[in-house]
């Protein structure tokens, strides 16, 4: 079995002295911290909601999610920048308010450096030192033209170097399995993915993907350049066919032949969907873990059901449970 997720826990000393009403301010530890510590990641990502509706959705999803103990939550950035000021609250809210670590993420995409520099401050303000860096999609199209901001940035690499410059933050960036949809080929994404780690990037989180064995060799390309920062697999759960079609809009994203006419043939039967896309994410799961990937992703789509099916089927909710109590003592609920 894969060993637990590392955690750390935070010190009496990472809350400072606060105004009456003002909410708590903690730190979060480091992603780096918590990957160098050994075992396997196991982490969330949600969406920052538009409404209040949305906001209660991601809060229950939140609160479903938490006693599975994942090494750490990211939270999206809209297209240009279009969610930044509710990204920053909810990551920070996390932080104040849950026991989990977040990462915030920031794209460079229609943002002056002076602009990027006052989102990195938010950040910094609301405790939360953790950073997934992207150059981003054009706001409205995302296959169209990209075009840097006049004052801007036009590399992830360069965003990646202006983070670490203001401030003792941990930065992830993107991976692609099969190939970032602008880039040539796959040798020239892994040329610009190493540009990224050597410009200061501590750990990576993968493009969604169906075929385990893009990730595999994508791994194994990076590692031939002499890079060795963790690549985690990340992972979507098919719960619609509007999943897969948004995956091929975006990115061009390779459907196995199979799944998809598995998934047609009950497209009418949103729970037979649902059944069909958490059967293949797990078995997908279980061949990364098996091939020693340094963890998971799962992209939650603000739900946690599907999660925490998976969760189920292999076993990592009991796995969790056992050595939790082992190594604090805790008996903690873990729930899958």
């Amino acid at each position: 079995m894969p060993p637990s997720p590392p955690r750390l826990r935070r010190t009496a000393g990472a809350t400072p002295t606060r105004a009456p009403g003002q909410p708590r301010l903690t730190h979060s530890p480091l992603i780096r911290e918590l990957l160098a510590a050994g075992g396997q990641s196991f982490s969330f990502e949600f969406m920052p909601p538009k409404t209040e509706d949305e906001e209660h959705q991601l809060w229950r999803a939140i609160r479903q999610l938490e006693p599975l103990r994942p090494t750490f939550v990211s939270v999206t950035y809209g297209a240009g920048g279009s969610t930044r000021d509710r990204t920053v609250r909810v990551t920070g809210r996390i932080a104040a308010e849950t026991t989990l670590t977040p990462v915030g993420h920031l794209t460079a995409v229609n943002h002056s450096v002076a602009e990027l520099r006052q989102v990195i401050g938010s950040y910094a303000s609301v405790g939360v030192r953790n950073v997934l860096a992207l150059r981003g999609d054009p706001p409205g199209d995302p296959n169209a033209t990209w075009l840097p901001h006049p004052e801007g940035l036009s590399y992830a690499a360069d965003l990646v170097r202006l983070v670490r410059s203001v401030g003792d933050f941990c930065v992830g960036v993107a991976a692609f399995p099969e190939k970032h949809p602008r880039s040539a080929d796959p040798d020239t994404d892994v040329r610009y993915f190493v540009d990224k780690c050597q410009a200061g990037a501590d750990f990576a989180i993968t493009n969604m993907f169906f075929y385990p064995d893009d990730y595999l060799r994508l791994r194994d390309r990076v590692a031939a350049r002499g890079c060795d920062v963790p690549i985690i697999p990340g992972i979507m759960p098919v719960t619609s066919l509007r999943v897969i079609e948004r995956a091929i809009e975006l990115g061009g994203c390779r459907v196995p032949t199979a799944l998809w006419a598995r998934l047609q043939a009950v497209a009418d039967d949103r729970a037979a969907v649902r059944e069909i896309g958490v059967e293949y994410a797990a078995g997908m799961c279980g061949r990364l873990l098996a091939e020693g990937v340094p963890g998971l992703h799962f992209y939650t789509l603000n739900w946690s059901r599907a999660t925490r099916e998976i969760y189920q089927r292999l076993g990592l909710g009991e796995r969790d449970s056992g050595r939790v109590r082992a190594r604090s003592g805790s008996s903690a609920p873990i729930t899958a």
